[in-house]
């Protein structure tokens, strides 16, 4: 439209003359004075001939004049028809870029959504007719928001056109390429039906060549990848439908674990519905105070005695029942609402506990993704003051691999909260990435050992191992030790040999609600008396761990 716009011309009445129409009018005008040139230029011709040889009269002036007047229109029709042909050159080479733009991706020149859906709807009927089958790859780069963030979009731009070398030279010579934005990417082929190995052959080099250092900007940068497959010829009815198959299978691959592939199935379309409505609920159910804490018991080992409790979070569901973590918490924290349901849950076991004994203390955990919230540490202040639960009571448990991304950012929300008498315990020791060096950088309380070490501890020399090192190395910086996951006696003895702190786990009871924990803490005299006469002091026994 804009094309035509610079070529069209306005009429005297001020409407706009399409541009095919000048090009008719031209023609026919330049026609008109090629036939008037022809007869009135061999009049012309003709007298002056006679007059040469004749001594006739000679040409008539006005045919001269005519003859002159139509060498000038032929001339004018010659131009004009250059002009309208260079304009019309030009807009054509403006709609075919334009074209262009609106069907590649400018940075790796791969088709953008809108074309591969069309592209792929004639590869899909192609398929049909060929009797072939069509596979679609969809792919999520596993960490590249991580490069963004720490190194800039320009490193992650160069990494972009790196990956898209990568996909392409892994694809068959006859294949469709695309990015969708981001970092996301699909191929799309043809294949054999009876021999989807060959599909399965490309995705593995996808997984392998993507999960290679990559440089860019000077830097040596590390990233995976997750692959869905879908193929047009298991219930896929159209291009749409393989889209949306191939892209569940990508989501499936990537809570799988990452750098993987995955072929798509109807199981995995039934899990995100699930996924879906709890993800739905989720929203309505923090601000309901559906969340809801729970309470495992911390045992100081040598001793029995109830030392504390670490906080649990459990969707008390409406229809469904007590929901565990493991089906909720993932979801709150890819949908950016962990933060509230961590705040909520914390509100609700600081009220619970404010009047439990004041030796009691509540451990809790905080998820990675809100260790990159600057402002975390004065949230959760602001919890502990609007409930009037002391700082001193409260422990916060951190686990590795939060620390990795950035623990300039970590040092900074561990000491607002230490200055205030918050505790920092941290949390799975041994499963992340530099345990020494995160030992070394942040004031750490106490080291907490992951359960799957303590759980196997007298069946696996390994894990043996790892415990009663962990157990030194907590002696010789004077780091109290706690266990998780003690579930029977021979556990709980050899760690008090070996000279754990604290244990918990199913051998000391369940995780119990709000209310359930108030009754054990009530029988065994560990609630604190409340009374308005400010002479009456509580019994000391009645402050004591049964």
């Amino acid at each position: 439209m804009m094309a035509e716009s610079r070529v069209g011309e306005t009429s005297e009445q001020g409407t706009r003359v399409p541009a095919e129409r000048h090009d008719i009018l031209n023609g026919a005008i330049t026609v008109a004075a090629i036939l008037l040139f022809v007869g009135t230029g061999s009049a012309a011709l003709s007298s002056t001939i006679q007059r040469y040889f004749n001594d006739g009269p000679g040409p008539d002036q006005t045919l001269v004049i005519a003859l002159l007047l139509n060498v000038a229109l032929i001339l004018f029709g010659w131009r004009r028809h250059r002009e309208l042909a260079h304009e019309v050159a030009i807009r054509t080479a403006a709609e075919e870029r334009a074209q262009l733009l609106a069907s590649k991706d400018p940075l790796t020149g791969f088709l953008n959504r809108r074309s591969l859906a069309e592209e792929g709807a004639a590869m899909f009927v192609r398929a049909q007719a060929r009797h072939k089958a069509m596979a679609l790859l969809m792919l999520d780069l596993d960490h590249f928001k991580t490069v963004n963030d720490m190194h800039g979009h320009a490193t992650g731009d160069a990494l972009l056109q790196q990956v898209a070398v990568q996909i392409a030279e892994a694809m068959p010579s006859v294949a469709l390429t695309a990015r969708f934005g981001g970092d996301e990417f699909a191929c799309a082929f043809l294949f054999d039906p009876t021999d989807p190995s060959t599909v399965e052959r490309i995705a593995e080099k996808l997984v392998s060549r993507l999960a290679q250092p990559f440089q860019a900007g000077g830097l040596q940068l590390h990233i995976s990848v997750s692959v869905g497959i879908a193929r047009s010829d298991f219930d896929c009815t159209s291009i749409d439908a393989l889209m949306r198959a191939a892209d569940i299978a990508m989501y499936s691959a990537k809570n799988s674990g990452r750098n993987r592939f995955a072929w798509f199935d109807q199981s995995m379309e039934r899990e995100l519905q699930v996924r879906n409505d709890l993800e739905v609920g989720l929203r309505s159910a923090i601000p309901r105070s559906e969340i809801v804490p729970y309470f495992e018991q911390q045992i100081h080992l040598a001793t029995g005695r109830l030392s504390g409790f670490e906080v649990l979070a459990r969707w008390d569901h409406p229809t469904r029942g007590l929901i565990g973590p493991d089906a909720f918490i993932p979801i709150a924290e890819e949908t950016g609402m962990i933060a509230d349901l961590s705040l909520s849950v914390m509100r609700q076991a600081f009220l619970a506990a404010k009047d439990w004994d004041a030796s009691l203390s509540l451990s809790v955990n905080i998820s990675p993704w809100q260790l990159k919230d600057a402002w975390l540490a004065q949230k959760i202040i602001k919890v502990l003051t609007e409930t009037g639960f002391p700082a001193s009571r409260l422990e916060i448990e951190i686990t590795e691999t939060s620390l990795f991304h950035n623990l300039a950012l970590a040092q900074s929300i561990v000491g607002s909260l230490k200055n205030q008498g918050v505790r920092l315990a941290l949390d799975d020791f041994g499963t992340g990435y530099s345990s020494l060096a995160h030992l070394r950088a942040l004031p750490f309380d106490q080291i907490k050992i992951d359960k799957s070490f303590i759980m196997s501890i007298n069946e696996n020399s390994e894990s043996a191992a790892i415990v009663t090192a962990i157990t030194r190395l907590g002696e010789s910086l004077n780091l109290p030790i706690t266990a998780e996951g003690i579930e029977d006696a021979s556990i709980e003895e050899r760690l008090r040999a070996l000279g754990c702190a604290k244990g918990q786990g199913y051998f000391y009871g369940r995780p119990t609600s709000i209310a359930v924990t108030r009754r054990l803490l009530a029988e065994r005299r560990l609630l604190q008396v409340v009374t308005t006469d400010p002479a009456f002091q509580p019994a000391e026994e009645h402050r004591r761990a049964s």
